[in-house]
């Protein structure tokens, strides 16, 4: 029979430090004696399931990139914002992302509509989907490196395996055919599989200017907003408030 010290060396080498962890807690306790072969058990499933959606969320917020460090408690709800707390909750529970909806979010600039995007791109992390963060800048640049250094198929694959993908500051920068072909392509491969976010100051009606040729433009847009969640911020710019604030 192997000792304590074996136990704890044997879960380690098999990466179960959740385990690892409940047990050393476990053993020390007066009351370990009056645990049933069950209970025991039962601790050290819970506390290595704990670990590993704890060790999963972390990297799902490194990996996503996120813009803000915002959080859905903090997301400001009211008449004023067009934007209202029942459609926060309907949000909240990312049901959105299960059901292969995409979410367009328009407003002037600074009326929160990026905290507001990485506000759930957060809580598709906690709640277990993957998720990626990109602002068109980069975006566009990301396109035309892919196509230079031969790993575009990759990029495009690895944007197939995302959960939410999230694009901030849509129509913020020139794009070329290239660009709007690979939007073609990522909204196509992702159409009733994953949820996309769209984040932009231009308005819904001018998107299809900013897209430019008007074939490519009735695809994506087709792709896009059919069963989306539509919300436009309104309101004062939330950084020239804070700024007031704090001066």
């Amino acid at each position: 029979m192997i000792n304590k010290e074996q136990t704890v060396s044997l879960l380690q080498k098999m990466k179960l430090q959740g385990m690892v962890n409940i047990y050393k807690s476990v053993i020390t306790m007066p009351q370990v004696s009056n645990l049933s072969a069950h209970e025991m058990i039962a601790k050290m499933a819970l506390a290595e399931d704990e670990h590993r959606t704890d060790k999963r969320t972390k990297m799902y917020l490194r990996t996503s990139k996120l813009r803000y460090d915002s959080v859905l408690e903090n997301v400001s709800c009211s008449s004023q914002r067009n934007f209202s707390k029942d459609q926060l909750l309907t949000l909240s529970d990312c049901s959105f992302i299960e059901s292969s909806q995409n979410i367009l979010i328009t407003g002037a600039t600074g009326c929160g509509k990026s905290y507001l995007a990485c506000a759930l791109g957060r809580q598709a992390c906690y709640l277990g989907y993957r998720t990626i963060y990109w602002g068109m800048m980069r975006f566009v640049e990301k396109i035309r490196q892919t196509k230079l250094d031969g790993t575009y198929a990759k990029f495009l694959d690895r944007l197939n395996k995302i959960n939410l993908l999230i694009i901030d500051d849509f129509g913020l920068v020139p794009i070329n055919n290239n660009v709007r072909l690979t939007l073609l392509q990522i909204l196509e491969d992702r159409y009733e599989k994953k949820s996309t976010i769209i984040v932009s100051q231009l308005p819904l009606d001018k998107w299809d200017d900013y897209l430019g040729d008007k074939t490519l433009a009735d695809a994506i847009m087709d792709r896009l907003s059919v069963a989306a969640f539509k919300i436009n911020l309104k309101g004062d710019s939330l950084r020239q408030r804070n700024n007031k604030i704090i001066s």
